[in-house]
């Protein structure tokens, strides 16, 4: 080799080099530009259009525990009210609330906020001018419906204001339902402050649920308001009258019947959406994997809106929580979202098909029938722990054990020499002698008293994938039976397998479920969920003490 030439396949290494690392490169590039999958906050306000100087309800959920919404970015074209927060049932999501009064009109930007390591969505909201009105009093009233003319069993939502100019000690706000027709109030008061022509005002909105009955007019009742003001000094000393009433307009609605050929059950709705929040691709047979399907209605309340049909799965057991349901004020009407989860058990390893949901509902702004549904899943399981491998169904003989299934396999081999006829048949006189051994000793067995002394045969002791399977797919008599022959010796019954137990959030989890399905106290669902996780390593038993040595030796020492 010639000094200082380089040979041809260190070039080519180090061309190889660089070109890998391009590669790398590239794909980290393109890694950092994928969005991290996290939980997702929303963000929405209670409408998209309102007046200078009322207020607007700001919505945040969130499923971060222990964080809370940083409202500084609101403070340039917004007086913020007082921040509030609440808890679904769960407690796994959080909902934040804060009323907002926009001081100037135009369309109005709510800028994104940091909620915990997340950011909301930016909002866009109209607001119109403060149109001059003629002079009120100190106080008066204002009603709005936000559908006018709704169909039978619709939910209306009513908003009732109350503005007053002066300061009040006390006072009573009510609301009376109107014939044919039932009412229900929604939700806490929301305050705000508001300029009608050269008076300022404080403003406290009521919200209310209204559900027609009946179809035709329906008239709706006047709001009314009586309360006492504060006077000053020389209205206390002349005795001058401060009570104050007012009387809101009175409203009509235009209630529609039922379309003839709507879908049933009969649900008027302004909007449906479904949608998966846990959708799985893969499963174990006899463990269980969890669909979780939200709705989220425009126009409904809980009473109203029907349950999530549950899926049939061939091959599949599959159990249904109970929903969890939030309500609230969207837009001047009521939203309601429900999410219902669904556990589901292969039986056996292979494809499985789960139905996407399917929910025919009417759409009362287009008076159109439609239909909400989502995808159907395909989930592939392997075997799980313990799992007995799928094979060929057996056929009717086999079940019934007519043919010996060696002689069946004989008889299925082409003939291709005597020594394989002899074997077989030597086979088959075994099988055959084996089964009348087998039936004469289980007669005999049956028809002879069992000798004194002579303990009978004890069932196999259940292992922990039976327990496991039990606890996914079983129901709580199995998983009591299993503990009951896990114990050593086997426990009489569930109150034995309790004092047994040596670890309290085990008996504590038996005592829920036992009260949950017998006593009707608390919830199924919540107690089979604390029955998983305490069980899901195996029950931990007492550990006697230690035996004491006797005091006099034995009469008969072991030879």
């Amino acid at each position: 080799m010639k000094p200082g030439r380089r040979p041809a396949n260190t070039a080519s290494s180090t061309t190889r080099r660089g070109w890998v690392s391009r590669v790398l490169l590239l794909l980290l590039a393109v890694v950092a530009l994928v969005p991290v999958a996290s939980a997702e906050t929303r963000a929405w306000l209670d409408r998209s259009s309102t007046a200078q100087g009322e207020a607007v309800t700001l919505n945040i959920e969130t499923d971060q525990p222990g964080v809370a919404p940083d409202y500084g970015p609101l403070q340039g074209d917004f007086t913020l009210g007082p921040p509030y927060r609440s808890t679904t049932a769960s407690g796994d999501v959080t909902l934040f609330g804060i009323a907002l009064v926009p001081q100037r009109s135009g369309t109005l930007q709510v800028p994104a906020l940091q909620v915990g390591a997340e950011r909301t969505a930016p909002l866009a909201l109209e607001v119109l001018p403060a149109q001059a009105s003629e002079p009120r009093g100190d106080v008066f009233l204002e009603s709005r419906l936000d559908v006018p003319s709704p169909y039978v069993q619709q939910s209306v939502g009513l908003t009732v204001r109350l503005y007053y100019a002066t300061p009040l000690l006390s006072g009573e706000l009510g609301q009376e339902a109107p014939d044919g027709a039932s009412l229900q109030r929604i939700g806490d008061d929301v305050q705000s402050s508001r300029q009608v022509g050269n008076r300022r005002y404080q403003v406290v909105e009521r919200r209310y649920l209204l559900v027609p009955e009946r179809s035709g007019r329906l008239q709706l009742p006047p709001a009314h308001f009586r309360g006492q003001g504060a006077g000053g000094f020389f209205d206390d000393m002349f005795g001058t009258d401060r009570t104050l009433s007012a009387q809101g307009p009175v409203l009509s609605l235009d209630v529609r019947a039922q379309p003839g050929g709507a879908p049933q059950p009969w649900l008027p709705l302004r909007g449906l959406r479904l949608r998966y929040l846990a959708a799985p691709t893969a499963a174990r047979s006899g463990e269980a994997v969890e669909i979780a399907v939200e709705a989220v209605a425009q126009g409904a309340t809980a009473a109203q809106f029907p349950e999530i049909p549950v899926p049939r799965v061939e091959g599949a057991q599959v159990f249904a929580e109970r929903a969890e349901t939030t309500e609230r004020f969207v837009d001047g009407g009521p939203q309601l979202t429900v999410v219902r989860r669904f556990s589901v058990v292969p039986l056996r390893p292979g494809a499985l098909h789960v139905p996407g949901p399917r929910m025919d509902w009417w759409e009362a702004p287009a008076g159109l029938a439609r239909v909400a549904s989502l995808p159907d899943l395909r989930l592939q399981a392997t075997a799980g722990a313990g799992a007995v491998p799928a094979g060929p169904a057996p056929s009717a003989d086999a079940a019934a054990g007519v043919t010996p299934p060696v002689a069946k396999m004989a008889a299925t081999r082409p003939e291709g020499g005597r020594g394989w006829s002899w074997l077989a048949a030597a086979f088959a006189v075994l099988w055959l002698g084996t089964l009348g051994w087998l039936l004469w000793s289980r007669r005999g067995a049956s028809g002879a008293p069992r000798s004194a002394g002579v303990p009978a045969p004890l069932p196999a002791r259940p292992a922990l994938a039976d327990l496991r399977r039990a606890l996914d797919a079983g129901g709580f008599d199995e998983v009591a039976g299993l503990l009951q022959r896990m114990a050593i010796p086997p426990a009489a019954d569930l109150d034995e397998v309790i004092a047994r137990l040596d670890e309290p959030a085990q008996r504590a989890a038996l005592d829920a479920m036992r009260r949950a399905l017998w006593a009707g106290d608390g919830e199924p669902a919540q107690a089979r969920g604390a029955l998983r996780a305490a069980f899901r390593q195996g029950p931990r038993w007492r550990v006697a003490g230690g035996a004491t040595a006797a005091p006099l030796p034995p009469l008969y020492p072991p030879g």
